[in-house]
């Protein structure tokens, strides 16, 4: 007698486009059960039409504010009374040297990015142990960046809030309980072809920085030129429906063969940091009386 798994339950925040909406429809093949946030559920207007209440929950969602949040898993919890895993996609970069980027865009988009991953993420946790049946526990899959491991120049606002959400989560993640089988997932990202960079903030040159052989400017060629070599986003986000199956999933994800070369190079950087720093540690400790 074969025994039918029950369909989990996902939530998918920024699931308007690119890979948040990529792993929308892909899990709605599987025929799992989805809650598709974003900030304008109009835009999934299709996929409503297509699919049964039954399976796809579409909820008005902006991240940084945290009473939508309480109110959007206050909404799971009567819907279907339970949930399986919570991928927090949603996030935006900003494209200009961190000299001119104004303070207010860098904290909008910190409300977003950081405060807004991390708010969904301690709310995931209490309802895999509070709400989910005992021991059931949950999937956290949080979605980082290459660039929250090496930074990139023009991006260095961004980098440093996925920087911020890899040490929350690597925090997190050694903070529970291992009886709440609460299983977390950094999933750091390289180039994959979605529409992404519609929704950067792009700011203008700074002249200081006008020179042929500084990253501002061979940065922007290489966006104006547009960029065809990135992953398929469709193979990306199958991925993170397989790492969510394991019942012992890694805590860090690198995917894609760019993200794995920018990881390495960021260690081989470190490792020769801390081989030469060793000899300055030496002799620290107080002399002996």
């Amino acid at each position: 007698m074969t025994v039918t798994q029950q369909p989990k339950v996902w939530f998918v925040t920024g699931s308007s486009t690119g890979l948040g909406r990529c792993l929308v429809e892909y899990l709605l093949t599987k025929g799992e059960n989805v809650v598709a946030t974003l900030r304008k559920p109009e835009v999934l207007n299709d996929l409503k039409a297509t699919y049964p209440s039954t399976q796809l929950l579409i909820l008005r969602l902006d991240i940084s504010k945290l009473e939508e949040i309480e109110a959007a898993f206050d909404k799971v919890k009567q819907v279907f009374g339970r949930l399986d895993v919570v991928v927090n996609n949603a996030g935006y970069g900003i494209i200009g040297e961190m000299e001119d980027t104004p303070e207010d865009v860098a904290r909008t988009m910190y409300d977003c990015n950081f405060w807004g991953t991390t708010n969904i993420s301690r709310r995931a946790v209490k309802f895999f142990r509070d709400v989910n049946k005992p021991a059931a526990g949950g999937r956290l899959l949080n979605i980082s960046s290459m660039a929250g491991v090496r930074p990139f120049p023009m991006t260095g606002y961004y980098s440093s809030s996925k920087f911020a959400i890899e040490c929350f989560t690597q925090a997190l993640s050694q903070e529970i309980d291992p009886d709440w089988n609460i299983k977390i997932t950094l999933i750091e990202l390289g180039g994959f072809k979605t529409n992404g960079r519609e929704s950067a903030v792009e700011l203008p040159l700074n002249p200081a920085y006008n020179k042929p052989t500084l990253p501002s400017v061979i940065f922007r060629d290489y966006l104006a030129k547009g960029d065809n070599n990135g992953g398929d986003p469709m193979k990306a986000v199958a991925k993170w429906y397989e790492v969510a199956q394991l019942p012992d999933p890694p805590m860090r994800l690198v995917l894609g063969q760019d993200a794995i070369a920018m990881v390495r190079a960021q260690i081989e950087t470190l490792t020769k940091d801390v081989d030469a720093s060793e000899s300055w540690s030496k002799d620290l400790a107080f002399d002996k009386q």
